[in-house]
Formats: C-alpha cells, structure tokens, sequence
C-alpha cells in the first residue's frame, strides 16, 4: 500500500468521526443558541471529533474491524456525551 492509499484509509476510517464534529456542533449551535453562545463552535468540533476518533479506535480494537453498528452506536452516544460536557456541563 503506498502513501496515498494509506492516506485515503485513514480519512474514511475517521470519517464518521469528522462528520459528526462538523455537523453536531453546528446543529447544537442553531437549537440551542443562547445557552451554547459562550462557547466557540470549533471547541465543540474539537471535543466531538476527538471523541469520534477515540471511539472510532476502541470498536477496531474490541470488534478486530471497521464499521460495526455497536461502535456507529457508541459513536452517537460519544458525540451527546461530548457536546454535553463542554457545552453544557463545564463552563
């Protein structure tokens, strides 16, 4: 496998991961404006997409693969815990 292929698995390996940092903040953003106006949209990014990546890499360590329902799943409940925690909980 050369550079550029190593490159494109890993962007799709995160890309869920990334996805989800860019589209969760933005939509907490709108729904919730005056409680969320404190804190920057690209420190929720930055939370949510972390998150992401960190669940995206336990589910490969415990399923032994990509792409499972059970870490798209933990995925979703990571990128609630993580908006919530800096968005809502600590300030």
């Amino acid at each position: 496998m050369g550079p550029i292929d190593a490159f494109w698995h890993l962007l799709n390996l995160f890309g869920p991961a990334i996805g989800l940092g860019l589209i969760a903040p933005s939509l907490a953003k709108l729904l919730w404006r005056r409680e969320l106006a404190a804190v920057p949209w690209r420190v929720l990014a930055q939370w949510v997409s972390g998150a992401g990546a960190g669940v995206t890499l336990a589910g490969l360590a415990v399923f032994g693969r990509d792409g499972r329902m059970a870490t798209y799943a933990a995925l979703v409940l990571a990128t609630a815990a993580a908006l919530w925690w800096r968005g809502f909980f600590r300030r």
